[in-house]
């Protein structure tokens, strides 16, 4: 039964995408956005246990994919592909743009089955993951309900969201070196930009909230820009 626990919690993960692509279609936003959060929440629950218990299994490994596609493919997809549909662009005869969002499903099944077999991901990341793709599209919905900021104009814009779907799925199956949050030990000097990256995230959003998720995505490509073309060269 231990080793069938890292698994259960990646069903959970998928159960809650399921979820999440319900609410987005009845036009429950909001609520699609915090299934996000929770599938983002079983997906580094069922890899923390699998580390713990040492309950590896190839079945783990793609199950993990399959939901993921649904939870960080499928869901966000259909969270722009909502915002996208009451665009007074769509209602002027364009209604079939709305469906370009999609695209990052298809290139989020591509990073994630290109993931699976890919040697060099092991300690790094190569392109953007799909759970910080689908966070920052949840981030979407809750900036729009606040109201108060200058992104809701990008956001409500479909050109602008349009872009941003083809440049994300472009990122999705990218070569661009990304680090990733795993720890081998914890300490400082191994981990020194990680612990920025957490401390400056945990910062942001105790000022700006769910404005921060956007600009925490941008430090993180940054951060890494300066791992992997400064610090490993020197």
């Amino acid at each position: 039964m231990i080793k069938h626990l890292p698994n259960s919690v990646t069903c959970l993960n998928l159960f809650s995408g399921c979820l999440g692509i319900v609410f987005a279609f009845q036009g429950d936003l909001k609520l699609a956005s915090y299934a996000i959060c929770t599938s983002a929440i079983f997906d580094f629950l069922d890899g923390l246990l699998a580390r713990l218990l040492k309950a590896y299994s190839n079945i783990g490994k793609e199950l993990d994919s399959l939901a993921d596609v649904v939870s960080f493919g499928v869901l966000p997809s259909a969270i722009i592909f909502q915002i996208l549909s009451v665009s007074d662009q769509v209602r002027f005869g364009l209604d079939w743009l709305s469906y370009t969002p999609f695209v990052m499903a298809v290139f989020s099944a591509l990073r994630l089955a290109k993931f699976n077999i890919d040697t060099r991901q092991t300690e790094n990341f190569i392109g953007l993951p799909t759970p910080a793709n689908a966070l920052l599209i949840a981030s979407f919905p809750l900036i729009i309900e606040n109201g108060n900021s200058f992104l809701v104009d990008f956001i409500q814009n479909q050109w602008v969201i349009l872009f941003f779907s083809l440049i994300m799925s472009l990122l999705l199956i990218s070569e661009v070196p990304l680090i990733s949050m795993k720890f081998k030990s914890l300490k400082f000097s191994e981990n020194l930009l990680r612990y920025i990256l957490i401390l400056a995230s945990v910062a942001l959003f105790i000022f700006f909230k769910y404005e921060a998720v956007p600009m925490i995505i941008i430090l993180y490509f940054l951060i890494s820009l300066i791992q992997f073309r400064f610090v490993e060269k020197t």
